[in-house]
């Protein structure tokens, strides 16, 4: 059976000059791969730009004390309470050894950056 309705055309700008140009990009889209890479490094190099805080080396230490926790409940059959102990002791040892690990990379690059060879 034939078709009967016609399919939408597609509008084009006419400019006095005679020449039709269509709307929208024009050019050749970036591929996905192309994308990816360059978003990908500008937020790499946004986020080790950002000096460090206190707060993300809490919230890295108690995960890795979180962890450390747990393991101890389930490898080395500690009870909940003693557990806890640990997991609080981890953290107070976690917390200033993460933010000073920070600090030192940060000031490394810093230092790299000012000196012409970082990104």
């Amino acid at each position: 059976m034939a078709q009967t309705k016609r399919k939408r055309q597609r509008k084009h700008r006419g400019t006095q000059a005679g020449t039709v140009e269509a709307r929208g990009r024009t050019g050749r889209r970036p591929t996905t791969s192309e994308v990816k890479k360059t978003a990908a490094r500008d937020r790499r190099d946004h986020r080790l730009d950002t000096p460090p805080t206190w707060r993300g080396s809490f919230n890295r230490a108690a995960i890795s004390a979180l962890i450390f926790g747990v393991f101890g409940v389930i490898a080395l059959g500690l009870n909940i309470p003693s557990a806890i102990v640990l997991t609080a002791v981890m953290v107070l040892v976690y917390l200033p050894l993460s933010y000073t690990t920070d600090r030192f990379f940060y000031n490394r690059r810093q230092r790299k950056k000012a000196a012409g060879g970082g990104r």
